[in-house]
């Protein structure tokens, strides 16, 4: 396993005073182009599997975030074997897209149940909801939106879905000796969003509510909204702590983002502030009486596009969400 030290993933503001580093496994052929970002000594990130997939480890065995896509599984289980021999216990979903849950059933079988078996009783497993491998826990809306009415075809395998559901606007568990909390927000990139906190390794995941390689995608049909938006990295902001008085002693709490680089809470306060900047260009030109397509062309978001809208289509995507969010639907 080569390690090298790294900066390209670390947060702009700290890496140009040089005062934090995190490990990085570069992709190399033997990983199958999936990146290893040591974040903390117990735990990690893994990119390039679809969604970033957060990895701690500890002697209850292994917690993720997210599982990435279904064709990525295979690399990641070899990628996590490399980390650790201790089973995957958990899998938590921080949302209902393809590349961020796609490839749990394949991590979940490969995984262990916190359940024991003392009695020694052959039929256990099959009577366990996820046949005796990790848990899925997700909010219950990523369960409703995963799954389907009755009648109806599900997008994703039975074998995905969350095997533990919560409707609370909080779940919190305790694994590897570390509190985690899973915080629902609602009507954020979508109705089915989830920030999950570390309290020891103060590391939280965000899902797709940040994503630092495009704009947000506010899925508006699905229950999003640019508001829940800005409600959400608000929260985000608020749970992350700034490096400092002493900034050489670390860079605070980290952030995984659902795609791109490893953050800190500067970063989120960025992206939160290019969010509400093109919200209220948007609301200013809807309060003139433009139209849908004459905002598109006055491009309200042309300051950020170079950074965030290199993607074809993501800019005019952006742009149309936020005029759905704040016109009244017909």
């Amino acid at each position: 396993m080569h390690l090298r030290t790294t900066k390209t993933w670390i947060c702009a503001g700290m890496a140009v005073l040089g005062l934090a580093v995190v490990s990085l496994r570069a992709a190399e052929p033997d990983n199958g182009g999936l990146d290893v970002i040591k974040v903390r000594p117990n735990f990690y990130m893994i990119a390039g599997a679809g969604g970033n997939i957060g990895v701690q480890i500890g002697v209850d065995g292994v917690v993720l975030v997210d599982a990435g896509s279904e064709g990525a599984s295979d690399r990641v289980l070899a990628e996590i074997k490399k980390l650790t021999n201790l089973p995957i216990r958990y899998i938590v979903d921080t949302g209902a897209e393809p590349d961020h849950v796609s490839g749990n059933a394949r991590l979940a079988k490969a995984g262990l149940t916190i359940f024991t078996n003392a009695l020694g009783n052959t039929n256990f497993a099959n009577a366990m909801t996820n046949g005796g491998g990790a848990s899925i826990l997700a909010h219950d809306s990523v369960l409703r939106r995963m799954s389907a009415p009755t009648g109806k075809t599900s997008a994703f395998a039975v074998e995905t879905w969350p095997t533990e559901a919560f409707y609370t606007p909080k779940k919190s568990i305790r694994m590897n000796d570390e509190a985690i909390e899973v915080m629902y927000q609602p009507k954020a990139h979508s109705d089915a969003d989830s920030f999950v906190m570390f309290r020891r390794s103060d590391v939280v995941a965000a899902g797709d509510v940040l994503d630092m390689t495009r704009f947000p995608v506010i899925d508006v049909a699905n229950g999003g909204s640019v508001q829940g938006e800005i409600e959400a990295l608000n929260r985000l902001i608020d749970m992350a702590v700034p490096p400092g008085p002493f900034i050489y002693e670390g860079i605070g709490t980290y952030v995984i983002p659902g795609h791109g680089r490893l953050c800190e809470q500067l970063d989120v306060v960025n992206y939160r502030d290019m969010v509400v900047i093109v919200r209220d260009n948007v609301a200013d030109l809807i309060k003139q009486g433009k139209t849908l397509s004459e905002i598109q062309e006055a491009s309200p978001a042309k300051p950020f596009e170079s950074e965030y809208g290199t993607q074809p289509g993501v800019t005019a995507q952006f742009v149309e969400s936020i005029y759905k969010s704040l016109t009244p639907k017909k």
